[in-house]
């Protein structure tokens, strides 16, 4: 725990501007995700993903042995609007505001987006979309990101109402007006966590994951426009590294 906090404060030292910048990701330079830019060299493309390669608490991972145990139950409260983006990565959405409570700490939601399929995966399985919620901590400046599973089913309203404005150029930025971010979340709230990383480059372990166990259908034609776009912005899930996961009981 003391090594994780050592790292922690480095990491949030060398990439404070990482928390208000609202990619989360490296900047100025190029990464994808096949081929010489993909995921298993990202360490190698700079000096600052080292963590990307030699990190030990490496995000995605694949959900599985949960041990249930007595956890904080979440709140989430959420503004509506914001501008939506495509970054040449994802569909990201730079939030109107918004917090995301989980007993008594509490984290400020700066963005979300979107990967498909999920990089999360549970025993083994992968669903076709996951949401990141990704949220800053106001008293500690700790990254809380809350993943929620979207799969083929009834139309979402506030699904549906992003997939019609989905930028279709990178770099292309659009205004958002009332597309609530709540409507994203299922009727459950219970989830697994642990602490992990950044799913992009440059992979800090910064980050207090919650991996919602319920997850949103959205209609099968919406999914089709984000991977018109995006067929493929996965991270392999990595090794646990003998890590908990908690579930809620």
């Amino acid at each position: 725990m003391e090594r994780r906090n050592f790292l922690k404060g480095l990491a949030l030292l060398a990439a404070c501007p990482l928390c208000v910048k609202t990619a989360y990701a490296a900047e100025g330079v190029h990464w994808g995700y096949d081929g010489e830019e993909g995921p298993e060299h990202w360490g190698s493309l700079a000096a600052e993903n080292s963590a990307c390669s030699a990190g030990s608490q490496q995000s995605p991972i694949d959900i599985r042995g949960a041990i249930k145990a007595d956890i904080p139950d979440l709140a989430a409260d959420w503004k509506s609007g914001g501008t939506i983006l495509n970054n040449g990565h994802t569909i990201q959405v730079k939030a109107a505001g918004g917090t995301l409570r989980r007993g008594d700490k509490t984290y400020d939601l700066v963005q979300y987006h979107f990967h498909a399929p999920s990089e999360h995966s549970v025993d083994g399985g992968n669903f076709p979309m996951e949401a990141h919620f990704v949220h800053k901590s106001a008293e500690t400046g700790t990254l809380g990101v809350l993943g929620v599973f979207l799969v083929p089913g009834a139309a979402n309203s506030t699904f549906a109402n992003l997939a019609a404005k989905f930028p279709r150029k990178p770099g292309e930025e659009l205004p958002l007006a009332a597309v609530d971010p709540n409507g994203l979340l299922p009727s459950s709230l219970r989830y697994w966590t642990y602490e992990g990383s950044l799913t992009t480059p440059p992979c800090s372990e910064i980050v207090d994951w919650m991996v919602v166990m319920e997850p949103v259908e959205v209609d099968p034609a919406d999914i089709k426009k984000f991977t018109a776009l995006y067929s493929m912005n996965a991270r392999p899930a990595l090794a646990g590294n003998r890590r908990y996961v908690l579930s809620s009981s």
